[in-house]
């Protein structure tokens, strides 16, 4: 039985050729302009790349079969279209999430086809200065004044902050609290009070604009709250799952198209009389990759299953996450090095690859925080002395990383 049917490989075609035509002539460019032009997202919505789980009367596909998304996760990851993927999956697998489960009806009509569309571009705002791996630690306050929430606070590393229309703001709405004491606050881009900073240059990813957001005294009406007040942290933790099985996807996607462009490579190349992969080492650094990503792909498939059935556990995605980009930035590192002095050239894709690959571990979590998930389950499961178990994966403190994407 194969993973993907017709259906699925006839919108492969459909994906292919949008990005044939629309995406890979032109993203070098936007990584050099360190932005994906706005008519490109309104291109990818008329082509059924994004909403693709809102409801078709909003504007969107009306499909919930994540398989779709990993569909459009490989033929981005084949063209080494990263920066312009990642936002795609930020916009259908991050933000929509949380309007689509938490919005009411008019919250759907105001922001929701929006987003489906490609006409808004959204951001959630979790990580500052000195909370990322522990959103317990979050500053950005807001008070309740008359029927309006004040926001005053700093959000740094949103994934694009710079381009967003609607900012779905986690602050602390209850300083007595910990972790019941936050709220999500949706805010819209042209608020009195919201700034924004710098974009952040990083190491890869550069038309994916990362940026810092200001929150200066912000009136958010009470009907901008998205979902229940005080419950933030509770809605953070049940859609942090599918953003992490999100970044694996991404990963292992881009581990096979990396492989793919390094066995053509090594086998159209010359040394000491032979080709390259006919060289015992070689041939033994690509047994091993391939090895590997097959079975990160096979464990991968099963949590979008899991996805789909709704029973997709912290814990398993925080295996998929963890082991899945951990791969992604080992196997780039090697392919790179069988590429020789060309895989240090950046007009290759391989090198792309390597510089974008290397925040997977970081971001939605990283990979000491999904172990650490994992690690108190696996305790949590254990009889005997100080045993203080509770629901199998039961997010507590750091459980609930956001890191910053």
């Amino acid at each position: 039985m194969t993973f993907y049917d017709e259906d699925h490989e006839a919108y492969r075609l459909t994906v292919r050729e949008f990005l044939r035509r629309d995406v890979d002539p032109h993203h070098a460019t936007w990584e050099q302009e360190r932005v994906v032009p706005r008519p490109v997202w309104e291109a990818a919505a008329r082509r059924g790349l994004l909403g693709l789980a809102v409801p078709e009367r909003l504007g969107g596909g009306g499909v919930e079969d994540y398989r779709y998304r990993m569909v459009v996760a490989e033929e981005v990851a084949r063209i080494a279209a990263t920066s312009f993927g990642l936002g795609l999956s930020l916009q259908d697998d991050v933000v929509t999430p949380y309007f689509l489960d938490l919005g009411n009806a008019a919250q759907h009509e105001r922001w929701l086809s929006g987003l489906a569309c490609g006409r808004l571009i959204g951001a959630i705002a979790m990580s500052e200065p000195g909370a990322g791996s522990d959103l317990q630690g979050i500053r950005a306050s807001a008070r309740l004044e008359g029927d309006d929430w004040v926001l005053s606070g700093q959000k740094t590393f949103i994934s694009s902050g710079g381009t967003a229309d609607v900012v779905v703001v986690v602050a602390r709405t209850d300083p007595g609290q910990a972790s019941s004491g936050l709220t999500l606050l949706v805010v819209e881009r042209d608020q009195p009070g919201f700034t924004r900073g710098r974009v952040l240059d990083k190491l890869g990813l550069h038309a994916q604009d990362t940026a810092e957001l200001f929150f200066d005294g912000v009136r958010v009406p009470r009907e901008h709250v998205l979902g229940e007040e005080g419950r933030g942290f509770v809605h953070l933790v049940e859609r942090l799952p599918r953003e992490r099985l999100s970044i694996a996807v991404a990963a292992v996607a881009a581990a096979r198209a990396a492989l793919a462009w390094t066995t053509e490579h090594v086998f159209s190349r010359t040394a000491f009389g032979v080709r390259v992969g006919d060289l015992q080492n070689t041939r033994f650094v690509l047994a091993e990759l391939e090895t590997e990503v097959d079975v990160a792909s096979a464990y991968v498939e099963q949590c979008a299953l899991r996805l789909n059935a709704r029973a997709l556990s912290a814990v398993d995605a925080a295996k998929a996450k963890w082991f899945a980009t951990e791969l992604q930035v080992r196997l780039t590192s090697r392919c790179l090095q069988l590429f020789g002095g060309y895989g240090y050239m950046t007009e290759y894709a391989i090198a792309r690859a390597f510089l974008d690959s290397r925040v997977q571990t970081i971001y939605g979590g990283t990979t000491e925080v999904m172990k650490e998930i994992i690690g108190r389950d696996i305790a949590a499961r254990q009889p005997g002395p100080g045993h203080t178990s509770g629901p199998r994966g039961a997010p507590r403190g750091p459980n609930a990383d956001s890191a910053g994407r």
